[in-house]
Formats: structure tokens, sequence, C-alpha cells
């Protein structure tokens, strides 16, 4: 909720409080304030997510442009990776992914406008204020949106269990578009073809997969390392 709060793209609905939180948190100018006890919240959130004494009501963020992610790539030649999903559709998933690439520095995340998870309160926790700060682009036609990051410079590296190259030797130098299947499925025979290359997360072989989020997380690490 803080990250929200800080972020100047942000538009707020409501902000709940009980009487104690109140007693720690800035609210901005002009924000809609409801007061109520633990019950009251506990009432607006489902069951399984806690809420810590605040629930803050906001606006969808806006998707962020392809075009301008690419152009500024382009004008600061910071060699930093994009991250795509290809019908990841879990929100938890998807949420913990986008922590990772904040963590790690990653320029911005691709999916799909259908056929993934939209911003969700269950997204938001999982990314843990990363929503507020990593770039999101929802685009229209994924095969499409990789052609042009292809055209970008980008190299393209789609993670595949079963590719004789591993992920460490296809980074190489490049500058890399890493791009994760949905869970089970993987990626769809399109998405694999606008591929530059595909590559395999070294795992022992008793394992035969990690989940996506996780194997996200150490396909960005992998990149980030390289200029240490």
């Amino acid at each position: 909720m803080f990250a929200a709060l800080d972020n100047p793209n942000r538009l707020f609905r409501k902000l709940h409080l009980t009487p104690a939180t109140a007693k720690v948190v800035v609210i901005p100018r002009g924000l809609n304030v409801q007061y109520g006890d633990d019950h009251d919240l506990g009432r607006l959130v489902p069951p399984d997510a806690p809420h810590q004494g605040f629930v803050l009501e906001v606006e969808p963020l806006e998707s962020v442009w392809l075009g301008d992610i690419l152009a500024e790539a382009r004008n600061d030649g910071a060699n930093r990776p994009i991250i795509v999903l290809d019908q990841v559709t879990d929100p938890h998933n998807v949420g913990a992914i986008m922590r990772s690439a904040a963590a790690f520095n990653a320029r911005a995340l691709i999916t799909q406008d259908r056929h993934a998870p939209g911003e969700s309160g269950v997204l938001a926790r999982a990314a843990s204020g990363a929503l507020e700060t990593l770039p999101w682009s929802r685009v229209v036609n994924l095969a499409r949106a990789l052609d042009e990051i292809g055209e970008a410079g980008f190299w393209r590296i789609g993670l595949d269990g079963e590719a004789s190259a591993d992920l460490e030797t296809a980074l190489g130098k490049t500058q890399p578009c890493l791009v994760l299947g949905a869970e089970g499925e993987g990626m769809r025979a399109l998405t694999r073809e606008r591929c530059d290359q595909l590559a395999r997360l070294p795992i022992a072989p008793e394992m035969e997969s990690l989940n996506v989020s996780n194997a996200g997380a150490i396909a960005l690490y992998a990149a980030a390392r390289r200029g240490l």
C-alpha cells in the first residue's frame, strides 16, 4: 500500500484505516478516508488476504506502451532485460515475477492483455511494491510484440527444459529478452518461433521443472550477474 501511495501515477479512490493504523500513515491531501475496525476492513478483502489495518482502493495503472519501453532502451544504452510471459495465468506467479524483475533491475514486463491476469490485490501483494515501479506493457498480439522487441536489438531467449544450450551460455553479452511460457503448457508454438534461441536452466535431472516464478527469478539473476 505504501508503494502505491508514493506512486505519482496512481489514482486513489478511498483509503480505509483503523484508528491504530491512522497514526502511522501519512495521508495524501484530498484522499477520501474511511475509518473502521478490523472486522470492517476484513469485509473489503478476500478471506485469505490480511489487511494489516489498512485497505487502499485505487484505479488500475494504465498499460505502458511497448514503443516507449524500446525507445528508452535505445536511448539509455543500459543492458537491462525485458521479461515476456506467454499466457502465465496465476496472479501469484505474475506478481512474484514482477518482484524479481524489479529486484534484478529488469526494464519491463510484457504480457498479453488477454489470457493473463490483470491488476488485482492478489497480484499486488505477490509483487510487494513492484507493481508501482516496474513498467508493465499489456499487448494485444504477443508474437507481434516479440517481433518489435527483436527489431529493437534484444536477443529473445525462450526458457525450455529440453533445450540443448544452458541459459548462461545463451545470455553471453546479449541484451536479453527472457520469454517464459505458461504454467504446465510452456510456450506456445508461435511464441517459440519468435525466439532467437531456446535455453534451459541447469537443474538436477531428478527434478522435471521449476515453478514459472522460480524459473523467472533464476533467469533474471543470471542476466543481472553478468555485470557483477
